[in-house]
């Protein structure tokens, strides 16, 4: 069988490097574009977050995450982001509960509705990150600009560099975005060998990469204590707690069409987006101020000190968290699930230590974070490869890789966390 693989692969025509070359300045400018665009927004986003969460409130002298001010905010929200949805040209995109990594190209119209929409969501506080609709929006400006500026190329590049260009300057390296490009294309009929077809996206990721790396200089490791050599307990604990949140993220994932239909019922961004804003306060008063936005500089207050909260208050950030998530993504907010669910494995895997103190904390949360990205994302690469870099562990990532799989046979072939348009659950 590894022979006739073999010969298959060595049989396949590989693309003459007079083919690829063409390909690597167009990718370098996709690339550059793609990370500009979202260190922009989510620039933006955040001197708007400062304003709206700090420097108003302290102006009228109440508190920054109070439970009214947070009541308030969330539902403000949801009327700036509804009036964008009902009256910007392009209503900010389809329904966002429609799409996952994989965007439509959209026309250039929707373009700015979308972007704009995406801000107000990130500055005022819903559980949802930039990674969906800053995805549709580069795909969708370099397909029309590609088109224009060079015709001849062809047309499905276009969408897959800006796609792979915005997953590199999401996780700061071009290697979660060849995860994902491979995993796309397995099971295709392909023209060459395998990194000939994605010689072009990986050139626009590593470009992406690069230009986030030399502006922002992002960074996923949470600096959590060092974990040693692993044995039979860490093993059995990786299984477990992988395996328990895989099936607390399926309970989200099943919930997910009746709490999208639920909200379609309300028939009018401004009735839906508002209501949703208005839970979403109600949950933050709840879980507190850490449970709010996309989660990613909140996870690193919870890592920087693990023994920090209670196990009755990591259950309680989870379980909020995943709320928030559910709301979010059903009402018509438009971003994306992979980050806040990133903070749910966080807050479940240092539950997990808290209960049991000899689970490690650095095991806990990378098991944690598999486990709620397999369910809620369906993208196998991508959970393992964000809970390895979060813990930065090589003996962890050993035990990560087999606790992914009794994770993956939970949630395989079951409904995933993105509807038709006719609201039935995609499989």
């Amino acid at each position: 069988m590894a022979e006739d693989t073999a010969q298959q692969a060595s049989a396949a025509p590989a693309t003459p490097a007079r083919s690829l070359l063409p390909l690597i300045l167009p990718a370098f400018v996709v690339g550059v574009g793609a990370s500009l665009l979202l260190l922009g927004v989510s620039a933006a986003a955040e001197e708007l977050q400062h304003v709206l969460w700090r420097h108003l409130p302290d102006a009228l002298g109440v508190g920054r995450y109070s439970v009214p001010w947070m009541l308030v905010m969330l539902t403000a929200t949801g009327v700036a982001v509804g009036l964008v949805v009902w009256k910007v040209p392009g209503h900010a995109g389809p329904d966002p509960a429609t799409t996952g990594l994989d965007a439509p190209v959209l026309p250039p119209v929707v373009l700015p509705g979308l972007v704009l929409a995406t801000a107000l969501m990130l500055a005022g506080g819903p559980s949802l990150g930039p990674e969906n609709p800053i995805i549709a929006v580069n795909v969708g400006l370099a397909f029309w600009l590609g088109r224009r500026l060079a015709p001849r190329m062809p047309r499905g590049l276009w969408p897959a560099m800006a796609e792979a260009a915005t997953i590199g300057a999401l996780f700061g390296t071009p290697v979660a975005a060849a995860l994902v490009i491979s995993e796309a294309l397995a099971g295709r009929q392909l023209k060459g060998a395998l990194w000939d077809n994605v010689f072009g996206p990986l050139a626009a990721a590593a470009a992406a990469t690069l230009t986030t790396t030399l502006v922002a200089r992002p960074t996923f490791d949470l600096g959590l204590p060092a974990f040693g050599q692993p044995d039979w307990g860490d093993l059995a604990a990786v299984l477990v707690v992988a395996s328990a949140a895989a099936l607390l993220g399926m309970v989200t994932v099943l919930a997910f069409p009746y709490v999208h239909g639920a909200f379609v019922r309300l028939r009018h961004p401004m009735v839906a987006l508002p209501v949703g804003g208005l839970v979403l306060g109600l949950l933050a008063a709840v879980g507190g101020h850490l449970t709010l936005f996309k989660g990613l500089d909140e996870i690193g207050e919870l890592a920087a000190d693990p023994a920090g909260w209670s196990a009755g208050e990591y259950a309680t950030m989870t379980v909020v968290k995943l709320a928030a998530l559910l709301v979010a993504a059903s009402c018509g907010f438009r971003g994306g699930r992979i980050f806040p669910a990133v903070f749910v494995g966080v807050a479940f895997g240092l539950c997990a230590h808290a209960l049991v103190d000899a689970v490690h904390p650095a095991l806990g949360v990378g098991a944690g974070v598999l486990g709620i990205l397999l369910a809620v994302t369906r993208q196998a690469w991508v959970s393992l490869f964000v809970a390895a870099v979060l813990v930065a562990s090589p003996a962890i990532l050993a035990l990560l890789c087999i606790a992914s799989l009794p994770a993956w046979l939970l949630v395989t072939g079951r409904p995933q966390m993105q509807v038709h348009e006719d609201g039935t659950p995609v499989r």
